[in-house]
């Protein structure tokens, strides 16, 4: 069953769980941004397309999308990009430079809208200030979006976690879950620039995390992104001493 829940005003988060997926399953998550010009954050796998149509349409028609956005190139994330493109006449991909030079000028039906880091895009209503992550959590052209009317970061991979959540999770633990999924998976890039991201982006300050692979958490954004970054540093360390 896919969900729709509001997790910020005019954001929503649509969730599948697939039991299939791993050790207790996971959920995959898409972000619907309910403005003047509406935006998807991440698209799901080709499979999944006619689920996350059909709980797109319980807001707007997915034919009055506007952009298309992804964390990184991967199916999960990009995998019904063509689809959309072809639900949505108007839509149109936006993604960093990089990932624009290396995958998507010729993997997208449409030309893409290549971004630099820290470009936003006035949605009318809501503004999505487009962030560079290289490698973080993994792949060269990764990116994160901030929304800065509701300080919502649409932060990807990043927190990834196992099993079935609920909607929203406000306060509480989100980094030890997410340290448990990388200890299962080893998804991350464990470089020196990581932990630097990690600490910019708690710059920020955001109120709301949109995770794609977990509940979104409202509390202390700033807080959560630093102590993940602490998860990191100290894998990376480990990581060091033992190659010594």
């Amino acid at each position: 069953m896919t969900t729709v829940d509001e997790i910020a005003p005019r954001i929503y988060r649509i969730s599948t769980y697939v039991p299939q997926a791993g050790p207790g399953g996971m959920v995959f998550n898409q972000y619907l941004l309910d403005a003047d010009e509406p935006l998807l954050f991440h698209t799901g796998h080709r499979a999944m397309f006619p689920d996350v149509c059909a709980a797109i349409e319980r807001v707007l028609p997915v034919s009055a999308l506007r952009w298309i956005t992804f964390g990184h190139v991967e199916s999960d994330e990009c995998g019904a990009m063509n689809e959309f493109l072809t639900a949505a006449p108007g839509a149109r991909v936006a993604h960093g430079a990089i990932g624009c030079m290396v995958s998507l000028d010729h993997m997208a039906d449409r030309p893409p809208r290549p971004l630099i880091d820290g470009e936003v895009i006035d949605l009318g209503g809501l503004r999505v200030r487009h962030l560079d992550t290289p490698h973080v959590p993994h792949g060269w052209e990764a990116r994160v979006l901030f929304e800065e009317t509701t300080g919502t970061l649409l932060c990807g991979d990043l927190f990834s976690q196992s099993g079935q959540s609920g909607a929203l999770l406000d306060g509480g633990d989100l980094v030890g879950p997410a340290a448990v999924a990388e200890e299962m998976f080893h998804f991350s890039t464990l470089a020196p620039a990581t932990p630097v991201i990690m600490e910019s982006l708690a710059a920020l300050s955001p109120s709301t995390l949109a995770l794609m692979h977990g509940p979104a958490f409202r509390g202390d954004g700033a807080g959560a992104l630093r102590d993940l970054a602490g998860v990191y540093r100290d894998l990376i360390a480990t990581a060091s001493a033992a190659s010594v």
